[in-house]
């Protein structure tokens, strides 16, 4: 997949080109059933497929102060958008000025003039240009000018519930990130480093890894049974969320203990995937009775990550 930053350094266009455009945050089942048309469209007519995003996020310049805590961080959402089968993604720089542009100029002078693409495909409640003031319709009837069609992709619902970024935002700061799964049609995942911290787990019996996470949007505080990939390996672990409170250090951190595995994690990339929320965060009297409800923990993420 190729990936153009900036639209300065886009130069020129791709043949029978079928698109579709947003943020994507959350990369969730109802933006997954757009880009999979476009993927379908692109290879029927012979054409490239193409994502035109955003970084960063809109509201970030416009609104810092209602900005979401993202889903993705931008490698995530490229490598999500690459499993898609997508073969361009254009990564527009997002500033005042880009936000200034009234729909039927963005509309006009990039998706038609710049790109020049054959076929456009959107969200249900797509809105564009500034102050969202473009819709559907009126993308529809600029697409009839220049000559390129509109395609719209209905919701997707799960169990009574549209799939939609907020919608898995909430389930995930709420803890439950099983739900969340239903509608992300994967594990919510965090993604970081491992670095230093404590190393109270390693003197419990239970060596953890601590992470730097560069999501930004974290899960409820609490223990999960987890999958992690690190060094392209999967692994099955515990996650604690949270400030230690047996400790009283105060301070978040994001611990991944990883079941049966002996070497160095530190310095390494690691992805931790969220498959069920085990327990709240809790203050233990003593150590000892935080090392026995760790081992608890562990047994029961054996039996959810390691069936038999």
């Amino acid at each position: 997949m190729r990936i153009v930053q900036d639209l300065k350094n886009l130069t020129e266009k791709f043949s029978n080109s079928v698109l579709t455009l947003g943020n994507f945050d959350g990369v969730h089942l109802g933006h997954q059933a757009i880009l999979r048309k476009v993927v379908e469209r692109a290879q029927e007519i012979n054409g490239t497929s193409i994502v035109f995003t955003f970084e960063p996020h809109p509201l970030k310049v416009l609104a810092p102060d209602r900005s979401p805590r993202l889903l993705n961080t931008f490698d995530g959402k490229m490598k999500l958008f690459a499993a898609a089968g997508i073969d361009v993604v254009i990564c527009a720089e997002f500033t005042h000025a880009f936000a200034e542009q009234n729909p039927e100029d963005f509309a006009r002078n990039i998706l038609h003039v710049k790109i020049g693409v054959k076929e456009v495909y959107v969200g249900y409640d797509y809105a564009f240009g500034k102050s969202r003031e473009g819709d559907i319709e009126s993308l529809k009837k600029i697409g009839q000018t220049c000559g390129f069609y509109v395609g719209v992709v209905e919701a997707i619902r799960v169990n009574n519930m549209v799939a939609s970024s907020s919608a898995a935002r909430d389930l995930i700061s709420s803890g439950k990130v099983e739900r969340a799964a239903e509608l992300l049609g994967r594990y919510y995942s965090l993604e970081g480093h491992v670095v230093h911290g404590s190393h109270r787990g390693h003197s419990l019996g239970f060596p953890t890894a601590n992470l730097r996470i560069l999501n930004e949007q974290l899960p409820a505080y609490g223990v999960y049974a987890v999958l992690a990939d690190v060094d392209g390996r999967h692994h099955e672990g515990v996650a604690s969320i949270g400030v230690r409170p047996t400790f009283e250090s105060g301070q978040l951190s994001i611990e991944v203990y990883l079941i049966d595995f002996d070497g160095n994690l530190y310095g390494k990339q690691m992805e931790v995937f969220f498959v069920r929320y085990l327990r709240e965060e809790k203050k233990f009297s003593d150590a000892q009775s935080l090392k026995s409800q760790m081992r608890k923990d562990v047994e029961t993420a054996k039996r959810i990550l390691l069936p038999r």
